[in-house]
């Protein structure tokens, strides 16, 4: 009975049509994507509303910051799926299960080192990013507050990314329903009620994300699928090296990436708090169209990782242009909606005619040609999930953060080209030539692969 219900959740990607399944299996991700959007947005939109334009600034400069301590950590959650989903695809459960806890004990001690390295660490490094002394306080306040929950944050991420390498992404849906419409009600009683401002959010933000691992667990525990058990939590030597060596790759483009990020912010800093302000609220609205693209990301590695543990490599090509052809559709819908109702958007994060103007710069740059960064991603879970890690790795490092750093201390420091605009569209030409680049190396491992298995064809002959 129990084994049934949990059937219902879990959908098989090596079998039958496709889009289907495909849109089964991203749909609700998307939900759950934009409900952990909702976690920052809510700050940033409360303390914007109720706190002022400097708490608005100090929160929002904390993002960039926040996705490059995490993003390392997060890309080992990559090679947990990616690991869970073959052994799922091939019906190897007793490995399945000692991937499963390796990868539970590492999100443990993952979140525990950024609780560290966040509270002690926090006022220097926003320092180093520029951050203007009038809102470095706030910000400082903010993030320390913010790392005590990362331990909770790791479990979370971790436990939605091996259910999703079954083929579940309802129930992490359903638990961060539950734990958003928390955080936005504390939200509202620690800004408005305790007028707590940035640390009342931050607290908001650390008890939803608690909230969300706790339920992840339990779902854990309870599923046949997975079978995890606190009191079993071992560390397989074997499986832990295949999850460092697919995930470290993933988790240094993140890093990577966001340092480029937060080398662009501290560029952005420099322009003054009005300007940070707007493009905080921009990013912030930006950010629910990239996750609704992640999705997509998520969607084809999960899939062609099941698909290569089942030996159904004649599908691959199927869930690439599936992939691609959803994600394009939903960046252009996405992004283009989020420039043509930014002014609307906007007033949610600041009632200042100024801010809402800096906003509209950058999304009219950026939003419009998001749907380019969505194919890129596409292209990365194409290439992880037949196994190549370190190669996206390479391209990003090269391709996207490699032209915008190259950009920033070059071009960017003369007087001509000193503005918020050539900052902007240094993100839609690294997206373009980094796409092409994955593109050509996908089409190359695809012949090799095919090589490969004609050898072994005619070995067996």
């Amino acid at each position: 009975m129990a084994e049934n219900k949990s059937k219902s959740y879990s959908i098989d990607m090596c079998n039958g049509t496709i889009l289907p399944k495909l849109l089964a299996f991203t749909i609700p991700l998307m939900f759950s994507n934009v409900l952990q959007l909702l976690f920052n947005a809510a700050d940033i939109i409360v303390v914007g509303k109720y706190a002022g334009d400097d708490a608005l600034a100090a929160v929002g400069s904390n993002t960039p910051l926040i996705n490059l301590l995490t993003n390392f950590f997060l890309g080992l959650s990559i090679g947990a799926n990616v690991l869970v989903a073959r052994y799922f695809g091939a019906k190897e459960t007793k490995d399945a299960k000692e991937a499963i806890q390796t990868a539970m004990v590492v999100s443990v001690f993952s979140g525990l080192f950024l609780t560290l390295i966040g509270v002690l660490g926090a006022r220097q490094i926003l320092i180093w990013m520029s951050v203007p002394e009038t809102v470095l306080p706030l910000s400082t306040l903010y993030l320390r507050i913010y790392f005590l929950g990362m331990p909770a944050c790791m479990i979370y991420n971790f436990g939605s990314a091996i259910l999703r390498a079954i083929g579940d992404t309802r129930r992490p849906l359903y638990y961060l329903s539950f734990a958003g419409v928390i955080n936005v009600i504390l939200n509202l009683i620690f800004v408005i009620g305790f007028k707590l401002g940035v640390a009342g959010v931050a607290i908001a933000t650390v008890t939803s994300q608690c909230i969300s691992a706790i339920l992840v667990v339990r779902c854990m525990i309870k599923d046949p699928d997975v079978e995890f058990s606190l009191k079993k939590l071992t560390v397989n030597k074997k499986k832990l090296i295949m999850i460092f060596r697919i995930g470290l790759p993933a988790s240094f483009q993140g890093v990577i990436f966001a340092i480029s990020n937060v080398i662009i912010q501290a560029s952005i800093n420099s322009f003054g708090n009005v300007i940070l302000a707007g493009n905080s609220a921009a990013a912030s609205v930006e950010g629910f169209v990239y996750v609704a693209m992640n999705a997509f990301y998520q969607g084809c590695l999960s899939s062609t990782s099941q698909n290569v543990g089942a030996g159904k490599y004649e599908r691959i090509n199927k869930i690439l242009f599936n992939s691609l052809a959803c994600v394009t559709v939903v960046g252009l819908i996405l992004g283009n909606f989020a420039n043509i109702f930014g002014r609307e958007l906007l007033g949610f994060y600041s009632e200042s005619d100024e801010v809402i103007e800096a906003g509209l710069r950058r999304l009219s740059i950026i939003a419009v040609t998001y749907a380019l960064c969505g194919i890129m991603d596409v292209m990365v879970g194409a290439i992880r999930g037949l196994g190549y890690s370190v190669l996206p790795m390479f391209v990003s490092l090269c391709g996207a953060c490699g032209l915008r750093l190259i950009w920033i201390f070059t071009f960017f420091r003369m007087e001509r080209f000193h503005t918020l605009e050539s900052l902007y569209y240094t993100y839609t030409v690294s997206w373009i030539v980094t796409s092409l680049v994955h593109v050509l190396c996908f089409v190359l491992i695809r012949r090799r692969m095919k090589k490969t298995a004609n050898l072994q064809v005619i070995s067996e002959k």
